[in-house]
């Protein structure tokens, strides 16, 4: 093979942008949808009343295991009851369709990228710097295999449930913004902007993500991809406001 071949080949392989979207459909029935649209409207409730009483409990006590993976479990549960859930696909240059792995993992670790530069802002501003500290002072003083744990469980909830039930039950009404919002929404009830914050960027993406593969395993490797390099690396970013309100 040729280099010039070699090279054709693999530009082939590239995936498509973000904005192309997989020629690749999933009609639901009427009562697939208002099936759809019943649970959504519980579970947003149930989940973010969850999420803020997770988030008030004491940093690495069993209150805070028990309630963080009780959110997933809730995300989950009605993400999967909701209908049928789709893992998409992503459409290469070459018009091959391919389930999506490696761009959705370097999507994740670019959003870290991205994520990490800002947090080096973000520590020169007293209040994003108090709000930031707030939430990773759970993954310090908590047990790091049991944090790992319960930061994909929720990852996978949120995806399972936002990009998937709520998503399918949005239909034309503009998905990606209005599954964005009410997700960041959601965050909310912890009272922490940050997190709020966090919720609008990535949610915008993984929306995208959603639209453009028409399913979760996009949004879902990526999220669990930045969930990971984030609760490992950006805490000691934060340690000395930690460190402050400790002594």
């Amino acid at each position: 093979m040729t280099l010039r071949a070699l090279r054709r080949r693999l530009s082939g392989q590239l995936p498509m942008p973000l904005t192309h979207v997989v020629p690749v459909e999933h009609r639901e029935t009427p009562g697939v949808v208002r099936r759809r649209q019943r649970v959504v409207a519980g579970v947003s409730v149930a989940g973010a009343g969850l999420l803020g009483l997770s988030l008030s409990t004491k940093p690495g006590s069993k209150g805070f295991y028990a309630t963080t993976l009780s959110v997933a479990a809730v995300w989950t549960a009605g993400g999967l009851s909701s209908g049928p859930l789709h893992l998409g696909w992503i459409q290469s240059r070459d018009e091959q369709l391919r389930r999506p792995l490696l761009t959705p993992v370097a999507t994740g670790v670019g959003a870290f990228g991205f994520f990490y530069v800002c947090a080096l802002v973000a520590k020169r501003i007293p209040l994003l710097d108090n709000a930031i500290s707030r939430v990773l002072v759970f993954a310090e003083e908590g047990n790091d295999p049991a944090v790992l744990l319960t930061t994909l469980a929720n990852g996978l909830g949120e995806e399972v449930f936002f990009r998937g039930a709520m998503y399918a039950a949005l239909g034309d009404r503009h998905p990606v913004a209005s599954s964005t919002a009410v997700y960041a929404l959601s965050t909310t009830t912890t009272r922490n902007p940050a997190l709020v914050l966090a919720a609008g960027v990535m949610g915008t993406l993984f929306g995208l993500q959603r639209r453009a593969s028409n399913g979760l395993q996009a949004p879902v490797i990526t999220h669990l991809t930045w969930s990971t390099l984030m609760v490992r690396y950006l805490p000691p970013l934060f340690r000395h406001a930690h460190q402050e309100r400790s002594s």
